[in-house]
């Protein structure tokens, strides 16, 4: 699963070789070539050139080829891939994705390098857990990113409220007091269940849970619906639609109005924001999503990357020792400064500390999770039962009865796939 609105990442040509276009240095000094394939977007030229440099001059043998891919249809690409015989030595793929690569059985077990050189132990566990099937572990934690609240300074100064809640209670209550005739306190679109997610593993719940290796909808759970009770209500405090999800409208372009007080997105939505209403800069602040007590902020979805080793690579001890330097904390420091990411320990969140709205995406990528590590999860997405539930719920359903129905389609999709 992928957030792909982040502040900094720089797009790049598609489906070029950048090690043949004059990006990166050391073009044929190796006498091995190792193959990395990067997602578009994911890293700026800057940053590989001064990483592709820097392992070159370390490895001498080896020359780096980065392959930018796109996002669309890389599925089916990376399986082809896995099952032919000329497979990358490194893949990036978004963390959610790991289990159905990994059930091909074309994949690299990296349980020893994960525990004994990386210090797998203390990654952030909405990368490292995806990562993990059956007890080994085949993706390893690149960069994280997850939502914050991105809130209008100007209209909670008009409101007296001085600091952001740090409890689910007092959210509730600056955002009752942030509503007005003419402003919205939150604008949370009624199928933003990525938020709801986060809402249901703050009460214990899931969304689906493995029993002995079967996967079954779990929606109806008192856990769950306590998470759907707290979105109904928090959803209720503004004008957001029942029946859509964050994209329709774009909630960036409702919150640019000015008169919406706060919205849940990626901290890189802010500058769509200000491109859409210049005014607006410098009046947006961020918080970590509130949780329960304060102590601890409220769990969030977590997206980003892992990086896999196909098992059939030509250079796989290589790539290895490629994904160990991505992954380690040098560069983890790098990319994090480089492109607004959250790095794969809680330990170096420091590298971001002066980014308000990345120190804010880190706090809640402390309390970060995946979605259920189900090779076929992809198949509840592309017809999402969760959307229409959240939906029959605001609208005035029986929760529990629309619960019981949505995890039942959930279960289905798990098992067919």
């Amino acid at each position: 699963m992928k957030i792909r609105t982040l502040a900094g990442a720089l797009a790049l040509a598609s489906s070029v070789t950048l090690g043949g276009c004059g990006f990166l240095p050391g073009s044929g000094a190796g006498d091995r070539t190792v193959t990395v394939w990067l997602m578009k977007g994911s890293v700026s030229p800057d940053f590989l050139d001064r990483f592709t440099r820097s392992y070159e001059e370390e490895h001498p043998s080896v020359e780096l080829e980065f392959v930018i891919q796109d996002w669309g249809g890389i599925g089916p690409k990376v399986m082809k891939a896995l099952e032919g015989d000329d497979a990358p030595d490194v893949i990036e793929v978004g963390n959610t994705q790991v289990a159905r690569y990994a059930d091909s059985g074309k994949l690299r077990d990296l349980t020893l390098e994960a525990m004994r050189d990386l210090g797998g132990e203390d990654w952030l566990p909405g990368l490292a857990e995806p990562g993990s099937i059956n007890g080994g572990q085949y993706g390893i934690p690149w960069y994280a990113a997850n939502r914050v609240v991105i809130y209008n300074k100007d209209l909670f100064a008009q409101a007296g409220v001085t600091a952001p809640p740090t409890t689910r209670k007092e959210w509730v209550e600056i955002t009752e007091k942030l509503n007005g005739p003419d402003q919205q306190g939150i604008y949370l679109a009624g199928q933003n269940w990525y938020v709801l997610a986060g809402f249901i593993w703050d009460e214990g719940g899931e969304l689906a849970e493995d029993s002995g290796g079967d996967f079954q909808g779990a929606l109806d759970s008192p856990a769950a619906l306590k998470g759907m009770d707290f979105y109904k209500q928090l959803q209720a405090l503004g004008g957001g639609p029942t029946d859509a999800d964050e994209q329709t409208p774009p909630e960036t372009d409702v919150f640019a109005r000015g008169d919406v007080a706060q919205i849940i997105a990626v901290p890189g939505s802010t500058a769509l924001i200000e491109q859409a209403n210049p005014d607006l800069e410098g009046k947006l602040g961020y918080f970590p999503i509130p949780g329960k007590s304060a102590d601890k902020p409220g769990a969030v979805f977590t997206g980003g990357s892992d990086l896999i080793v196909p098992e059939d690579a030509d250079q796989r001890g290589e790539g290895i020792e490629v994904v160990k330097e991505l992954a380690g904390e040098k560069w983890q420091t790098e990319l994090a400064r480089a492109m607004s990411y959250v790095p794969n320990k809680p330990a170096l969140a420091r590298a971001v500390e002066g980014q308000e709205g990345t120190a804010a995406m880190a706090v809640g990528a402390a309390e970060g999770r995946a979605t259920p590590n189900s090779p076929h999860w992809a198949a509840v997405e592309a017809d999402n039962p969760i959307k229409p539930y959240m939906t029959a719920v605001l609208q005035g359903g029986d929760p529990a009865e629309e619960a019981k129905r949505a995890s039942e389609r959930i279960t289905a999709k798990l098992i067919t796939g």
